[in-house]
């Protein structure tokens, strides 16, 4: 009990810290992107049609990461079941409704053809594994819902593991921007799922 209480704190969190760092970042200080495009090494074929697109994305991941730890609260959950229902909803819908503009800005990653493939799995898994929360629970199976939620929210702070992957590869060691992202993008992957697990384990037990 006290373990789950620390963890849904701690993720709510690490949210409200990164949405209050992404909105500030992308919507007040550099509304254009303009500082991160200028780290891409190829011309975009259409930029304002990126712009929309990316800002859609952040919004839409806005939503899913105040969702998220909602739907994590035990207390919401037996006390307000109708709440937990609508958040799910909301949560779902905002995850389903990225994958266009999710696969959008994939396909003009930084770093190149590895990274493409790498937001394309990433943004693929993040889909998957949040639906299969939603078909679970429309089948009553309330543990194997709890499950994929759980996977589906880790993958939700992808962007917050690529952030920081990318600060130590390219500023402390040293590494091409590029390539800092690409790894970053696998690493989030394989990180935050294997997080997930760790904590579905630990859970189970």
């Amino acid at each position: 009990m006290k373990s789950r209480r620390v963890l849904v704190i701690s993720l709510t969190v690490i949210a409200m810290m990164w949405i209050m760092h992404t909105a500030s970042k992308n919507f007040m200080v550099d509304p254009t992107f303009s500082k991160f495009l200028s780290n891409k090494d190829f011309k975009l074929p259409n930029i304002d049609l990126w712009v929309v697109m990316i800002r859609l994305h952040i919004v839409l991941a806005i939503i899913a990461l105040i969702a998220g730890p909602l739907g994590l609260s035990k207390r919401i959950r037996t006390k307000r079941p109708a709440l937990h229902r609508w958040n799910g909803r909301i949560y779902v819908l905002s995850i389903v409704l990225n994958i266009i503009p999710g696969y959008y800005v994939s396909f003009y990653a930084n770093g190149g053809f590895w990274s493409v493939i790498g937001f394309l799995v990433l943004n693929t898994l993040w889909f998957l594994t949040t639906v299969n929360g939603y078909r679970f629970i429309r089948k009553g199976q309330v543990r194997q819902h709890r499950d994929w939620v759980l996977r589906s929210f880790f993958l939700t702070f992808a962007n917050l593991t690529i952030y920081f992957v990318v600060t130590i590869f390219h500023k402390g060691v040293g590494l091409q921007y590029g390539l800092s992202y690409t790894f970053a993008v696998w690493l989030a992957v394989t990180l935050n799922l294997l997080l997930a697990e760790l904590v579905i384990r630990k859970s189970s037990i």
